[in-house]
C-alpha cells in the first residue's frame, strides 16, 4: 500500500509539472506567459497615455512672450529723491522708492529695535550695497494683499489702509496684523540708473 501511495505521488508531481510547462488542453497559455502578456499590455497602455498626456502637460508651460516678461528693466533716474513709483511686474505692483538720507538713517537706526519687529531683518539685507537709497519691494501687504500707502502711520513708512498694518522706511512690519515684511523681489542694478527686476 505504501508503494502504491508513493507511485501515485510521483505521477501527480509529473502531471503537475507537465501542466505548467505545456499548453492547457483548452488552448490557453501557461501562467508565466500570461503574466508576461499582462505586463507588456500594461506597459503599452502607460506609454500610450504618456504620449497623449505629454503634449497637454507641455501646453501648461508659459509661452515665450510670458517668459520674456519674467524680468523687467526700469530706469530709476526718473524717480526723484524722496519719491516713489509703482510699476507692474508679473501682474504685481512693485514700489521703487528713492529714499532720502533721513529715511536711510532711520532705517539703519531701527535695525537695533528688533523687539518691536515681527520679522526682524537689517536694512542692509533689504537693499543692494552701493545703492542703499533705492528700496524695491512688492507693493502688497503681507496680511491680505492690499496696497499700502506711503507717509502714513507711526514709523515714517507705509500704512495698509485695509487693516492698519504699519511698515517702516525699510518696509519692515512694525505694527498691525501683517506677519511679514514687504517682500523684496530678486533684482540687480545693471548700471547706476537701470535696475532689472526678476
Amino acid at each position: 500500500m505504501v508503494r502504491g501511495l508513493y507511485r501515485a505521488r510521483i505521477s501527480f508531481k509529473v502531471a503537475d509539472s507537465l501542466a505548467h510547462s505545456a499548453p492547457v488542453a483548452d488552448g490557453s497559455a501557461d501562467p508565466s506567459r500570461r503574466d508576461f502578456i499582462h505586463i507588456a499590455a500594461a506597459a503599452a497602455t502607460l506609454g500610450g497615455v504618456a504620449a497623449v498626456a505629454w503634449p497637454l502637460i507641455d501646453e501648461l508651460n508659459p509661452a515665450a512672450d510670458t517668459l520674456a516678461l519674467a524680468s523687467l528693466e526700469y530706469d530709476v533716474s526718473k524717480v526723484a529723491l524722496g519719491q516713489q513709483v509703482t510699476i507692474s511686474w508679473r501682474k504685481q505692483p512693485v514700489f521703487i522708492r528713492h529714499r532720502t538720507p533721513a529715511e536711510i538713517a532711520k532705517a539703519k537706526a531701527d535695525d537695533h529695535v528688533t523687539a518691536d519687529m515681527k520679522d526682524p531683518e537689517p536694512d542692509a539685507n533689504r537693499v543692494k550695497a552701493g545703492h542703499e537709497e533705492w528700496l524695491i519691494v512688492l507693493a502688497s501687504c503681507t496680511h491680505l494683499g492690499c496696497v499700502p500707502v506711503f507717509a502714513q502711520g507711526d514709523y515714517g513708512g507705509w500704512l495698509c489702509p485695509c487693516h492698519g498694518s504699519q511698515y517702516d522706511t525699510s518696509a519692515r512690519i512694525r505694527k498691525g496684523p501683517a506677519p511679514k515684511n514687504l517682500e523684496v523681489p530678486e533684482y540687480a542694478f545693471l548700471s547706476d540708473t537701470k535696475v532689472k527686476i526678476g
